[in-house]
């Protein structure tokens, strides 16, 4: 333990002589020392035999490493965050690692069954569905873009020998006129209200009641010309290559790569009726991604579903949208085989977001 939190005080980018709300990119040290605490875990760390660092055993699904690097470090020269909010995220993720493999782990209690299509519903077609989109998008009083996010979601967190464990939590991010934004994070299961949830907040999963708040944080003025923290654009083609580009990659994206991309946007904007047409005529030309018909999600919403069945890493996706607007309601990921050893089945639910306005 002592070894990652000295290569985290490394890679920190504002040293305490530094100025107050330093921003700008990590330096040359500084991004390695990051990279190398965020490597995949059969990478290893410096000095430690066969290849796994001690902090995540087994590791938990859902907080590799290697995503954290994707989604933390940035383009050389191009994200003006305040580095902070970076560091801020990187604990976050590590001490959550360390719960979720944490001896007393609880089993689940909060884990949501996947959802189900309505017997004899008719599948829209995304293509019909893009149309009925481009229509709302040019409605009297239609919803303009919004930064800032209201999303309602469900991880669950894995590790060798011990009881997976679903953390469901509600986050609202509003951002103001400088720059400067506010989230609020909550535990609570809409399926069961009143009802305790499970929390990890104090190190160790534990049960709290329902509307817990887990962090209520205002954060000082930050800005980036960069994907997804600026804003989307309107051109299904102009929006495929933001997405490339908020991915890393200057590389086609997949149609599951695609969808994630999706999630992390909706994770850092309310989209107006432009955007989310935009992004349903993007979707309708995605590869594999199939109508099924009606479903209810999980906040009593009704939406049309779209799956893609199966990613090439055992995941299954299921997309809801709104079927009157084509707005994005939610994105569920399943197995598609079990894994014994993290103790999951086919079928349960890895992940689930609801994004709200």
């Amino acid at each position: 333990m002592a070894d990652e939190l000295e290569l985290l005080r490394s890679a920190d980018p504002v040293p305490p002589d530094g100025p107050p709300f330093g921003d700008g990119p990590l330096d040359h040290n500084a991004e390695r020392r990051l990279e190398q605490l965020l490597r995949d875990p059969e990478d290893g760390l410096p000095g430690r035999p066969g290849g796994r660092p001690d902090l995540l055993p087994g590791p938990p699904r859902g907080l590799l490493p290697g995503r954290l690097r994707h989604r933390l470090l940035p383009g050389p020269g191009r994200h003006r965050l305040a580095w902070g909010l970076v560091a801020t995220a990187v604990v976050a993720a590590l001490t959550l690692a360390l719960v979720l493999s944490g001896p007393s782990t609880p089993p689940a209690v909060a884990a949501p069954r996947p959802l189900v299509v309505e017997t004899g519903s008719t599948p829209v077609p995304l293509n019909r569905m893009a149309e009925r989109a481009s229509a709302a998008a040019e409605a009297d009083g239609a919803p303009r873009l919004r930064k800032g996010t209201h999303v309602q979601s469900w991880s669950l967190g894995m590790s060798d020998g011990k009881p997976p464990i679903t953390l469901p939590e509600e986050r609202i991010v509003r951002w103001r006129a400088d720059d400067s934004h506010t989230e609020l994070v909550v535990a609570t299961d809409p399926r069961h209200p009143g009802r305790p949830v499970l929390s990890d907040e104090g190190g160790e999963p534990h049960l709290v009641d329902d509307g817990h708040v887990l962090l209520d944080q205002t954060y000082p003025p930050s800005w980036s010309d960069a994907p997804p923290q600026s804003p989307p654009p309107r051109d299904p083609a102009r929006l495929r290559a933001y997405l490339m580009e908020a991915q890393f990659t200057r590389t086609p994206l997949t149609t599951p790569e695609l969808l994630d991309a999706m999630a992390r946007l909706l994770d850092h904007w309310t989209l107006g009726a432009r955007e989310s047409a935009a992004l349903t005529r993007l979707l309708a030309g995605a590869e594999g991604l199939r109508p099924v018909g009606r479903v209810t999600d999980r906040l009593g919403r009704r939406g049309q579903a779209y799956v893609n069945d199966n990613d090439g890493r055992g995941v299954r996706r299921m997309l809801i949208m709104d079927p009157a607007t084509g707005a994005v309601l939610g994105l569920e990921s399943t197995l598609t085989a079990p894994e014994p050893e993290y103790g999951v089945d086919t079928g349960d639910v890895m992940s689930y977001s609801a994004w709200m306005r």
